[in-house]
């Protein structure tokens, strides 16, 4: 992965991490499953007016759709609205990081490099920490809610790679595979809304939304809407697109574990939800442990280059003293 790839990443993870407290927002007034259908149909109406349909294999472009749209939302919304906080979703969330990598591994012969295993596990530590001590003060339910949610994430990465994969490199434009995989979600999740949440319950959220009737919480719940659509799916989604298109899965995975620094941050300046010493710790561990693989790479790219300019080291130069390089000739065919 490049500098500015890396750069990318942590952008998406900045925007993903303030979408937390967005979402809190918007199920103040909208019950969460219908909130997952309109999210997405707000992109997808126009979407499929104005954006012609990428050249992938439907069944990938389905999966990226069930995985990353249905599957995550539905169980994250639904873990927030039965009591999750707002920085502890962000955190737990981030089960998707090494959920994908294994499926990865398992499913497309990927094999991470030692560096990534090794700034995996710290990284993942540094959730740990969080949550250990976070935890204790949630019930059980809503932490198993927001893990499905992240292995729907999971499995979204993977359909979503294996996609522009089978597309090939000039078939599929990656923001275009973003947006039409917002056209699978809304159906599926209105029906899921209007059995489990009602058509009464639908309708007096949208009633009380906007005009001279409006809810006290209608107007921040429509902001935290615009930039879930906006920032969280437009933008965050497309670089995540991209970067999963460039980069091997278990490359671009451990950058999301950075989200729930952002998520809790925002929390406490905006919600009060003050984290504690240990939050902070196992925060720098999950930096450290996302940062850990590139600046290992920066390393052995210059040890390469000192290399071959005294003649030796030269095979490792060949692949421009990347170890992405390295990790493209390992994986299965």
């Amino acid at each position: 992965m490049t500098r500015r790839d890396a750069l990318l990443a942590v952008l998406v993870s900045v925007c993903w991490g303030v979408n937390f407290l967005a979402i809190h927002a918007s199920l103040e007034h909208y019950p969460p499953m219908f909130l997952v259908a309109l999210r997405f149909a707000v992109i997808a109406v126009p979407t499929l007016l104005l954006v012609r349909r990428p050249q992938v294999p439907a069944r990938w472009l389905v999966g990226y759709g069930v995985g990353f749209g249905v599957l995550q939302f539905v169980f994250l919304y639904a873990g927030m609205a039965a009591g999750m906080p707002v920085g502890l979703s962000s955190l737990v969330l981030q089960a998707s990081a090494p959920f994908t990598v294994l499926i990865a591994a398992a499913c497309l012969g990927e094999r991470p490099s030692r560096a990534t295993w090794v700034g995996i596990a710290v990284a993942m530590a540094g959730l740990l920490v969080i949550a250990a001590y976070r935890g204790l003060t949630v019930s059980l339910l809503p932490t198993v809610l927001v893990l499905l949610g992240a292995l729907g994430w999971a499995l979204g990465n993977i359909a979503s790679r294996q996609a522009q994969a089978q597309a090939g490199p000039a078939s599929a434009s990656p923001f275009a595979l973003m947006l039409w995989m917002t056209v699978v979600p809304p159906l599926p999740m209105l029906a899921l809304s209007l059995l489990v949440e009602g058509p009464d319950r639908i309708l007096a959220s949208l009633g009380s939304a906007v005009g001279p009737g409006a809810a006290p919480e209608a107007a921040a719940a429509n902001l935290g809407l615009l930039y879930t659509v906006v920032v969280g799916t437009l933008v965050g989604s497309g670089l995540w697109t991209l970067l999963l298109r460039r980069n091997p899965s278990s490359a671009v995975a451990p950058f999301s574990m950075l989200v729930p620094v952002t998520g809790i941050t925002t929390a406490w300046l905006v919600l009060g939800e003050t984290p504690a010493l240990a939050e902070v710790l196992g925060g720098v561990l999950v930096v450290g442990g996302v940062l850990l693989p590139h600046a290992w790479r920066r390393r052995r790219g210059s040890r390469a280059a000192a290399g071959a300019g005294s003649g030796v080291g030269e095979d490792l130069g060949a692949v421009g003293g990347d170890e992405e390089g390295v990790l493209e000739l390992r994986r299965a065919p």
